[in-house]
């Protein structure tokens, strides 16, 4: 435990990710979504979706699908593969999209997240934005490099995501155990105080079961 907490203590934030995390009460009001300094939800982008049934909740096992990564391809260890084969280490899956405001509010929020805890807690960024209506996977990876964060993200060619995951607003965020289980689903841009707060809870709930 000493370890980790030096560990966490000496975290080198990027420049780039510095800067956006700087930004983030900034960009939050340049698009009209507000926000609360250390609350997690802040706004989001809600749309429609086929059917809601199947919807995944707390609770229950993390439907698999299929997804490519733009980036991150060595730490998940494939740049075609799929999410069972990331079990094992507790999660946070976040979706996104190109074209999704209070996405790109949060993303430098969630690469002081990764860079905090990336050796504990495995963060996937996952954009579905070809099925909401926020943009293509050329507008994903565009603002990838636009904003400069390093964490792993990619892109589902599946469209059942959405409804499996219970996805009708975006950015949609899924806290997931080391077995697969769904442990809390949120929807709307978090800051990276939230994203600490929860992922602590998390592995503490990790700890408890293992022992």
């Amino acid at each position: 435990m000493a370890n980790r907490r030096r560990r966490r203590n000496n975290v080198r934030v990027s420049a780039g990710a510095r800067q956006g995390a700087k930004q983030q009460q900034k960009n939050l009001m340049e698009y009209g979504l507000g926000a609360l300094a250390s609350i997690a939800v802040v706004a989001s982008v809600v749309f429609a979706v086929a059917s809601s049934s199947g919807s995944s909740g707390e609770g229950v096992q993390a439907p698999d699908f299929d997804f490519s990564m733009f980036q991150g391809i060595e730490e998940v260890g494939f740049r075609d593969g799929n999410l069972a084969r990331l079990e094992g280490k507790p999660m946070v899956l976040n979706f996104w999209a190109g074209l999704c405001p209070p996405c790109r509010a949060e993303m430098p929020q969630f690469q002081l997240f990764y860079e905090e805890f990336k050796e504990e807690i495995q963060l996937v960024g996952v954009d579905i934005g070809i099925f909401t209506g926020l943009g293509s996977h050329g507008n994903a990876e565009e603002l990838l490099r636009e904003l400069g964060v390093t964490y792993p993200a990619g892109w589902t060619d599946d469209g059942s995501v959405p409804r499996k995951y219970g996805v009708t607003a975006m950015p949609t965020t899924v806290f997931i155990s080391s077995d697969g289980t769904i442990v809390e689903k949120s929807v709307g841009a978090f800051d990276a105080n939230f994203l600490a707060r929860a992922s602590r809870e998390l592995l503490a709930a990790e700890a408890e079961h293992e022992g």
